[in-house]
This record gives C-alpha cells, sequence and structure tokens, in this order.
C-alpha cells in the first residue's frame, strides 16, 4: 500500500536544464528570442513565397513549403516554453504540456519529407524526361499527407501510451523539453511495451527514410558521375546541394543526440544538443534554401516589388482623395 500511496499521475515535471545559473539569464533569453524569431520568420517567409509566386508552385517548393510549415509548429512547441523559464524561473510544466510536447516532437516528420525530397530530386536527376509525369499533382499531394498522417498517428500513439504511466520518482527533468526516454526513466510502471514501439518506430521512421535517402543521392552521384561536361556537373549537383545539406544537418543532428542519451554524463553538452536540434536545424532551414538558391532571391524581389507597388498605389490614392478642391 505503501508503494501505491507514493505513485503519482499526471502532477506535471520541472525542467531544469536552464535553472542552474540564474545570472546569465538574460542572455539566454535573448538568444532564444533571436533564435526563434528568425526561424519563425524564415520559414513563414518560405511559406508565403511558395504560396504566391507561381514560377514556385513546383513539387520541390511545395515539399519545402510543407517542412517550414513543419519547422514553424516544431519550434513552437519548445522555445516559447524556454523563454517563459528564463523570464519567471518557474520551470513547471503540466503533464498535459508535457504530453502536447511529447505529441509534437515524437519521432517528427522531418525525416519522411526529406526523403520524399530526396526522391524528388532523384527524379529530377536521373529520370528528367518523365519529371512532370511522375512527380504530377496527385502524387505530391499523396506523399505529403501520407507523411501528415503518420506523423499526426505516431504523435497520437505516443500520447496515449505516456497517458497512463504512473511515476513514482522525482519529476525532475534535466532537459530542454519532455522527451520520451526522459519521461520512461522516471515511470515506476511497465514500460516494456513502450520500449517496444520507440525501437519499431525507430527502424520504421528513422532508419528507413535515412536509407530511402542515402540510396536516392548514390543514384544521383552515380548519374552526375557519367556526365562528361564539369559545368554540367556542377549544375546539376548545385540542383540539390541545398537538400543534402538539410539533410547533413538534420541526421547529423538527430544521430548525435540519440548517441548522446545512450552516454547520459556530460551536462553542458545534454543541453547543447537538444538546442541545436529544436532551435538551430530549423531555423537553418530557410537560410540554407535562400542563401543558395537564386529562384528564392528571385521570387523575393517578385513579392517585394508587388508589395511595394501596392503600397505605392495606396498612397497616391489616399493623397488623391485628401486633396483640397481648388475654386477657379
Amino acid at each position: 500500500m505503501e508503494h501505491e500511496h507514493n505513485e503519482t499521475l499526471q502532477e506535471g515535471f520541472y525542467l531544469l536544464a536552464l535553472s542552474s545559473d540564474g545570472k546569465d539569464s538574460w542572455l539566454i533569453f535573448m538568444g532564444l528570442l533571436l533564435m526563434y524569431l528568425l526561424t519563425v520568420l524564415g520559414n513563414m517567409l518560405i511559406v508565403i513565397l511558395v504560396s504566391l509566386v507561381s514560377q514556385l508552385h513546383t513539387p520541390m517548393y511545395f515539399f519545402l513549403c510543407n517542412l517550414a510549415a513543419q519547422d514553424i509548429i516544431f519550434v513552437s512547441a519548445i522555445l516559447p516554453k524556454l523563454l517563459a523559464i528564463t523570464v519567471t524561473g518557474d520551470t513547471n510544466i503540466s503533464f498535459h504540456g508535457c504530453i502536447t510536447q511529447i505529441f509534437i516532437l515524437a519521432f517528427c516528420v522531418d525525416f519522411f519529407l526529406l526523403a520524399t525530397m530526396a526522391y524528388d530530386r532523384y527524379v529530377a536527376i536521373c529520370i528528367p524526361l518523365r519529371y512532370y509525369v511522375i512527380m504530377n499533382l496527385r502524387i505530391c499531394v499523396l506523399l505529403v499527407t501520407s507523411s501528415w498522417i503518420v506523423y499526426v498517428s505516431n504523435g497520437i500513439c505516443f500520447s496515449l501510451l505516456l497517458s497512463n504511466l504512473t511515476f513514482c520518482k522525482s519529476h525532475d527533468l534535466q532537459y530542454l523539453f519532455c522527451d520520451i526516454k526522459k519521461i520512461l526513466e522516471l515511470s515506476c510502471g511497465n514500460i516494456t511495451h513502450i520500449e517496444k514501439v520507440i525501437t519499431v518506430q525507430v527502424v520504421l521512421m528513422g532508419i528507413l527514410p535515412l536509407v530511402l535517402i542515402l540510396t536516392s543521392y548514390i543514384c544521383i552521384i552515380y548519374a552526375i558521375l557519367k556526365i562528361r561536361s564539369s559545368d554540367a556537373r556542377l549544375k546539376t549537383f548545385s540542383s540539390c546541394s541545398s537538400h543534402l545539406t538539410v539533410v547533413l544537418l538534420f541526421s547529423g543532428t538527430v544521430i548525435s543526440l540519440y548517441m548522446n542519451q545512450e552516454s547520459d554524463d556530460n551536462h553542458e553538452q545534454n543541453n547543447l544538443l537538444p538546442l541545436l536540434y529544436v532551435g538551430l536545424v530549423p531555423m537553418l532551414n530557410p537560410l540554407v534554401y535562400s542563401l543558395r538558391n537564386k529562384q528564392v532571391w528571385w521570387a523575393s524581389k517578385i513579392v517585394y516589388e508587388k508589395f511595394k507597388g501596392q503600397m505605392l498605389s495606396l498612397y497616391s490614392n489616399k493623397q488623391k482623395l485628401n486633396l483640397p478642391t481648388v475654386l477657379v
């Protein structure tokens, strides 16, 4: 009976990763705020450009638009809470808030979208004459919709599994957010079935998409090497260099984060790697695609000129309406 008395259910947790030193809290706050604003504004700009500029209505930018939308949701689940912690010092997060974070973060759909984008680049480079036949609107919508359905279903699955756990240990999480493995470490219930589900999800939603990405790029590199002209090789490779950079950033961070959790012995590294995963990578995604892509720059100029023209037209009409009537 004493064991049952000490068990607690849905009491919330304490995110203590940023609570160790209050002296530099304002620096941490400014850094997190800058990271959050750049991530949201940068990815929102990608969504706006793809939506407004008809020349960007292609499969690659359709996938990029979805990736940008997901990154906005991704950082909005984590960084605002960290900002609140640095300002108020209150590290408490409710159980439902923790489940919400887990729902959004549970093996996020990034790998599926990145695998889809890799397949798009494979078709564009290796089968260019059939590109618009294979990557038609119906297929693109089906691929993206499938990714979101898998993402939401996965989040619901883990939310339901974790919502029934009991905790009889400390509710202190030395982490930046509610991570599934960290939550399971605090549980005193039977978590064998959840660990099995995690193993299956890692294979199906992590390793399998990564294998598909690697296979696509092996075929892409092989096709590029067969091109005789060095200028043509460089131009062809540049068409997929942005995506490859994002893949390396995301997969490298995820693998490092997972390996670091297996050897949990460095407190500073435990804080740095999750921050890179939830903040830096989503922030760099739009920068990589905009800085390395002339079409994005060109689309930005088109939208800017349209906006400038509308503002000048609005100002001109306002001036005309305010002109006094001159009697001759």
